[in-house]
């Protein structure tokens, strides 16, 4: 793991991303709710106690740290409410911590991106971040973000969090960086009365079996279209490991840093393309857009019978549908019905950022805490439609209201407990660029411009030299 311990350190601050999801309601709303929810991790489910001088805070001193958010997001009444809470919350606990929201005007991750860059070299990078497991390499470099294990080692519960969701944080000889926060999977949408109009009762598990009903949902069922597919590099990775096969090298780079891509030699990528391709082909599955979310608006007009979102797209989707046809979720489908895999975790985990001073990390510990309390799991969950991290968030009542109101929700926590240990992603230290080579080519073979080998190999070869590079760079 030598190459992922360096890097050139400023490219962290592109990574401080959020997930996607839907976040409904007003700020006072929000902040209402979250006051009735969100009470925090008790003292006595704590943590490891920090070093001699990592007090929170001397008398009477206020330590503030900062959270970074891209002010784009419709996530942003959600976290402002909640960090209002916290602040609230710790202020009663006697705790001097201030906690302020570093919000980044943006239309977007690349302008984000470069903002946020803008403000480490500024010297005003945040304290603490959402960010995606996939840009892990970028993080642990030279020691920018905090290991905290230690601070977990005593006294935190691991027992009442879903392991699965830790898989992706313990990146480093079993070490723990980043905790998740908020997790999302992908899954299918699909219009049950459209599929009760054509006659069908067996749900798709695959690609194949969307193939193989095309006709039926399209001449049957009214669809204009089988299935709204948006072009997106997320759903390529969770792809392969429907598949059981890997994306990168060197155990998909978990073993140690990858250096090339896997997906070409082990026929994963030529599979989907070729699946992807056929479906286009017979007009199924037109183009519709880059994105994941790309092809929710034709879902959503009653116009595609099938889609795939995000779990965190759920109560937007029903907003959008709003009663013209009920919606079912499968699980993310395979290629073939005969393949066996599974999917990764998606969403973000927190990113405590080295800014070597130990009363802000003690005092970023303590809003971490907070974040992944079951109180405040429970209400983000209501939120967004992201699912929590801990157990106990189920217990609370505004979790069960929101499965019952919305029971389509249980699939995503069935698919967390059905999905093998095995498939929890790649990692790779090039990944934006990545996946834009991945979109850029699956749009020119759907476009006719190349066939699925051409495709195939110019993705391999295209991210190879972007990872040579990278490695060369951080030996």
């Amino acid at each position: 793991m030598k190459k992922m311990r360096k890097a050139v350190s400023i490219l962290l601050a592109g990574c401080l991303v959020l997930g996607l999801s839907a976040c409904g309601g007003t700020k006072n709303a929000a902040q209402d709710a979250v006051s009735q929810t969100a009470s925090g991790q008790k003292e006595d489910g704590g943590t490891a106690e920090p070093a001699a001088d990592s007090k929170t805070a001397d008398a009477g001193e206020k330590v503030e740290i900062s959270f970074s958010m891209a002010a784009y997001s419709n996530e942003v009444d959600g976290w402002t409410a909640m960090i209002d809470e916290a602040n609230r919350q710790l202020e009663a606990e006697g705790k001097n911590i201030a906690i302020k929201i570093n919000k980044v005007p943006c239309t977007g991750w690349p302008e984000y991106y470069q903002k946020v860059i803008t403000q480490m070299a500024g010297g005003s990078a945040p304290d603490i971040g959402r960010i995606a497991e996939s840009y892990m390499p970028m993080l642990i470099n030279k020691g920018q973000v905090v290991d905290l294990t230690d601070y977990m080692a005593d006294d935190f519960d691991m027992s009442q969090y879903y392991e699965k969701t830790f898989e992706n944080s313990a990146f480093v000889d079993g070490r723990y960086y980043g905790l998740p926060s908020g997790l999302n999977y992908y899954l299918v949408y699909y219009n049950k009365d459209m599929f009760d109009k054509a006659g069908i009762t067996e749900i798709p598990d695959s690609l194949e079996a969307i193939d193989e009903i095309g006709d039926q949902l399209m001449s049957k069922g009214g669809a204009g279209e089988v299935m709204s597919l948006g072009i997106y590099g997320w759903f390529f990775e969770q792809f392969i490991g429907k598949q059981g096969l890997e994306y990168a090298n060197n155990g998909n780079g978990r073993k140690d840093a990858a250096t090339a891509v896997a997906f070409d030699e082990n026929g994963a990528a030529k599979n989907i393309l070729t699946a992807w391709k056929d479906l286009n082909d017979k007009g199924f599955a037109p183009i519709v857009g880059k994105g994941g979310d790309a092809g929710l608006a034709d879902f959503s007009a009653g116009k595609a019978a099938i889609t795939l979102g995000s779990t965190a797209s759920l109560k937007q989707i029903h907003q959008d549908v709003n009663g013209k046809f009920e919606v079912g979720t499968p699980y993310f489908p395979k290629i073939k019905s005969s393949d066996e895999g599974g999917v990764s975790i998606g969403g973000a985990s927190l990113w405590a950022l080295n800014n070597n001073d130990p009363k802000k990390l003690r005092a970023t510990w303590e809003f971490v805490k907070f974040l992944i309390s079951p109180e405040s799991q429970a209400y983000w969950n209501a939120q967004t439609g992201y699912f929590p991290v801990t157990v106990k968030a189920q217990d609370e009542q505004v979790f069960k209201d929101n499965v019952e109101k919305y029971p389509q929700f249980q699939t995503a926590i069935d698919q967390l407990h059905d999905s093998s240990a095995d498939y929890v992603g790649a990692l790779l230290s090039v990944f934006p660029e990545a996946r834009a080579t991945v979109e850029s080519e699956i749009e020119s073979m759907l476009n006719g411009k190349e066939d699925v080998d051409t495709a195939v190999k110019n993705m391999a070869d295209s991210i190879n030299k972007s990872i040579e590079e990278y490695n060369l760079v951080n030996e």
